[in-house]
């Protein structure tokens, strides 16, 4: 198995943009840390006041709610459990985004 690191990656391409990260379970918190340890600015998105919003700040993250953190973000991840995704699309994901914004689903 071939692992790549930041050496072998072109962060150019990314540095310089704002990446969404919308739930911050286990695989939002894995891309969220992961991006921001390689210099990519990062916000989360979350419900004001969930479980999870008080964790970001204390890893060092910055906190939005989802509204927010779409309308900032030239990336938006979404990473919730599937069950979550059409409504959170619907209502915070759709209205919000920028135009030439890219939307990515994990």
């Amino acid at each position: 198995m071939k692992v790549f690191y930041d050496k072998d990656c072109d962060l150019s391409l990314i540095k310089g943009k704002t990446v969404a990260i919308i739930g911050y379970g286990s695989q939002g918190h894995a891309h969220a840390q992961n991006l921001n340890d390689s210099g990519v600015k990062v916000v989360v998105g979350l419900r004001k006041g969930g479980a999870s919003w008080d964790k970001v700040g204390k890893a060092g993250l910055t906190v939005m709610e989802v509204n927010d953190a779409v309308k900032a973000a030239d990336v938006v991840m979404i990473l919730l459990p599937d069950e979550q995704i059409a409504e959170v699309y619907k209502n915070n994901v759709e209205p919000n985004i920028k135009a030439g914004a890219s939307l990515a689903f994990a």
